[in-house]
């Protein structure tokens, strides 16, 4: 049990508070003080009895400077810890924490995927000796401001670490680190997730490079929602950068620094997705936290939460955030509690909404709720005038994330990416340009760098047999999923085309990083 006692801020009301509990032998094994104006007291007592609760209040209440007295679900410090916990889980880029001796405190579950260990098998083990190229040992006593891009090298992969110290206060003036924080970026894949050094603007409107009178006139109608308050849907295809625009949105708007949250309804199972956007209450399920988990609502109140492709929504998710839109509130999976939260939504989807209702797939009144506010994000094969700006823009950053020199691309380079159809869109654009700049050893991008399949009738290359029957497969798997991915847009489509279970892709495309 948990209380929260609001109280004078005077000197010995601790104790006096703490000597209520002595008397009942109820063991407080947490307690601390907080409140907007230091006027509150926080106590947690795991063995405390409801039929306890009226008999300790009455005693609580004579003392002087009590003054209110209530349950809660969460201390403060609990409620910092989880909400912390969530969004470091929530990143797809691996984060560790490392202490002085380079073993690792804490880990998110990206960087047990990177590492091939469960996330509770990561803590303790010597980062050193999991990752090439990083003597930690060497390293950490000398460390005295943020490191960035620092090669490393892991089960055979390439990622970019950056590192950045942690002083304890009285460690300060002598500039000595206790540990540090690792994030690392994935440099070289097929479909990578492209390691990005993007300043502030880039989350912006200036962020869609698209230099066609489509996407402008887009962005101009974009501009004029962004600081609206209303539900906005954005529809486009796969890879046009609905995610970007949605966040370009809430930049722009008077939300904008407040939180930002992202929940893809196509790559969760339905009861996965639940808990994750409205968290769940303390022994909801077995397995579940025994203090309960915050959901994305609760984290973005004050700012936006993002739905990608809220089509691929159950049929209950829908009937729950039909009822949140409506009055702004929810109950977490498990309780009763209402819980009331400011949060602007926007969704996603590149399924016609409109005929996912007639066919029964979607709630009309849902769509009706979604459809307040609509942008259609052109596909890049209808702004081809805008490509080879882009293109630029995206050889460019290339050269600058790889590290090499500033690369041309060739008239006849040009000409093929203006004639492909890209159905994959900007996504696959960026993709295959960065590809492009990784291979190319001149100063100039042609044709034969441009790995599109209609541009080169040349026959398949002979299957790479290097490494272990885990490694050929896996190369193989993923070929296969970053091929079909384009055609087959989410998790959902594309398990019913392979005709394996829509919670077996969605792991294999997160794992492989497609599509996110």
């Amino acid at each position: 049990m948990r209380l929260e006692i609001v109280c004078q801020n005077r000197v010995g009301i601790m104790r006096d508070i703490l000597e209520v509990f002595v008397e009942f032998r109820i063991n407080v094994v947490r307690a601390e003080a907080g409140g907007d104006k230091g006027n509150a007291i926080y106590l947690y007592m795991p063995g405390m009895l409801n039929m306890q609760l009226q008999s300790v209040r009455t005693r609580l209440e004579k003392i002087s400077g009590v003054q209110k007295i209530r349950r809660i679900n969460l201390i403060p410090s609990e409620r910092r810890h989880y909400e912390l916990d969530i969004l470091l889980q929530s990143l797809d880029l691996p984060v560790l924490s490392v202490d002085i001796d380079g073993r690792v405190v804490a880990a998110n579950a990206a960087s047990g995927r990177v590492l091939s260990l469960r996330v509770d098998e990561v803590s303790g083990i010597s980062l050193s000796k999991r990752v090439k190229n990083l003597d930690l040992d060497t390293l950490l006593p000398k460390l005295e401001s943020r490191l960035n891009g620092v090669r490393v090298e892991i089960r055979g992969d390439a990622y970019l670490a950056d590192i950045n110290p942690i002083y304890m206060e009285e460690k300060l003036s002598g500039k000595e680190p206790a540990g540090a924080v690792i994030t690392l970026h994935p440099v070289e894949s097929l479909g990578a997730q492209i390691y990005s050094l993007q300043k502030h603007e880039d989350f912006g409107f200036e962020a869609l490079q698209i230099q066609a009178p489509k996407m402008q006139a887009m962005i101009r109608e974009a501009k004029r929602m962004a600081p609206l308050d209303a539900p906005l849907l954005i529809q486009g295809e796969t890879g046009t950068g609905k995610e970007m625009l949605a966040r370009a949105c809430h930049m722009s708007s008077p939300r904008g620094r407040s939180p930002f949250m992202v929940l893809n309804c196509a790559s969760l199972p339905d009861n996965l997705a639940e808990t994750e956007l409205f968290g769940y209450g303390p022994n909801a399920f077995e397995g579940a936290r025994k203090e309960g988990k915050l959901g994305l609502l609760d984290l973005a109140s004050g700012g936006s939460i993002f739905l990608d492709e809220v089509g691929e929504m159950s049929p209950h998710l829908q009937v729950k955030l039909l009822r949140f839109l409506q009055d702004g509130s929810f109950r977490r999976v498990g309780s009763e509690d209402e819980i009331q939260v400011d949060v602007r939504v926007v969704c996603s989807s590149q399924k016609d909404l409109a005929e996912l209702c007639e066919q029964n797939l979607f709630r009309e009144d849902l769509f009706h709720r979604l459809n307040v506010l609509t942008l259609e994000i052109p596909s890049l094969r209808n702004c081809k005038e805008g490509i080879p700006d882009l293109a630029n823009h995206f050889i460019d950053r290339a050269c600058t994330q790889i590290g090499t020199t500033r690369r041309e691309l060739s008239e006849a380079a040009e000409a093929a990416l203006c004639q492909y159809h890209w159905p994959g869109n900007v996504r696959q654009l960026e993709n295959v340009l960065y590809q492009a700049v990784s291979i190319c050893e001149g100063e100039v991008i042609d044709v034969e760098h441009i790995k599109l399949p209609s541009l080169h009738n040349t026959d398949a290359q002979p299957l790479d047999l290097n490494g272990n029957w885990g490694d050929i497969t896996a190369r193989v798997e993923q070929q296969i999923l970053a091929t079909l991915y384009p055609d087959f847009p989410s998790s959902r489509l594309l398990a019913k085309r392979l005709g394996v279970s829509h919670t077996t892709i969605a792991n294999k495309l997160r794992h492989y990083r497609i599509g996110h």
